[in-house]
């Protein structure tokens, strides 16, 4: 049976978006931008990150799932045989005994119980797979250990997420505005590459009538170190102009390298790509 989404990410058809972003951060955090697992996660959340497109999957999953065909139990076929007389013989003068009929446990029950296993399994698995973030104690309790490098992992995932709608939005009618704002959150060498590119916006955006706002929707760390951190954003960008009447809506992924400077994590680069249909 092909695997489906939710199998990819190792998350139950009934997760919540906010579960859907965790499997899919935990997932790709230690994988190669360009591995294949890599990009399988990453489509697993784009689907199921899409609450019209989320709700299509399920409609087709449940559509591939074949209706059970309900068979004899055990005691309609022995209440069967025994109402055509075909009880077996228990000799001369003895008296047939009906047997007992036996206790047949529904297959709802059986599955629920594999389900609760399995996840058993995985919580286990997965508390064990991250020795750094726990102690052993006499009890065999675990409990958190800060960890310096992944707080500023997280320090730079937040900038990142803050500073990509700027950097990603402007508006025809306030350009000037937009690029000051958007320059705020980048370092000095990224600046220059970012000036030419809205040069060539701000030469056609007035002509076009365009207007492009950002909206992130998720994102996870794909490499982290002291000082620099790539982080992976999945981005919406509704663009409005004078050709469309509706906002044309581009789903984007961008891989977002954050540096250290100073006190303040800030863009030094950034790679655009079209998000998985």
């Amino acid at each position: 049976m092909t695997p489906t989404w939710y199998d990819v990410l190792d998350i139950e058809p009934t997760a919540s978006p906010d579960e859907v972003r965790a499997a899919w951060r935990s997932g790709i955090a230690d994988l190669e931008p360009g591995s294949r697992r890599f990009q399988r996660l990453n489509e697993a959340a784009e689907v199921l990150l899409d609450k019209d497109r989320r709700a299509a999957y399920d409609a087709q999953l449940a559509a591939q799932r074949p209706d059970p065909v309900p068979g004899p139990t055990p005691d309609a076929a022995s209440d069967a045989s025994l109402q055509a007389g075909t009880e077996p013989d228990a000799g001369a003068g003895a008296t047939a005994i009906r047997p007992e009929p036996r206790r047949v446990v529904p297959l709802w029950l059986i599955a629920a119980v594999a389900v609760v296993t399995l996840a058993a399994v995985a919580l286990a698995a997965f508390a064990w797979s991250r020795p750094q973030d726990r102690l052993e104690t006499p009890s065999s309790a675990f409990i958190s250990v800060p960890n310096e490098a992944e707080d500023a992992a997280r320090e730079a995932q937040s900038a990142a997420e803050q500073a990509i709608v700027p950097v990603l939005s402007y508006d025809y009618r306030t350009l000037e505005e937009d690029q000051k704002r958007a320059t705020a959150y980048l370092t000095g060498d990224y600046r220059k590459s970012y000036d030419e590119l809205f040069a060539v916006i701000a030469d056609n955006a007035p002509s076009t009538k365009t207007q492009v706002s950002a909206e992130v929707i998720a994102s996870g760390i794909v490499r982290s170190g002291e000082e620099r951190v790539d982080v992976l954003i999945f981005v919406d960008r509704p663009t409005l102009n004078k050709l469309s009447a509706q906002p044309v809506l581009s789903k984007d992924q961008v891989t977002v390298t954050m540096q250290k400077v100073g006190d303040e994590w800030l863009v030094d680069n950034l790679v655009t790509s079209p998000a998985a249909p």
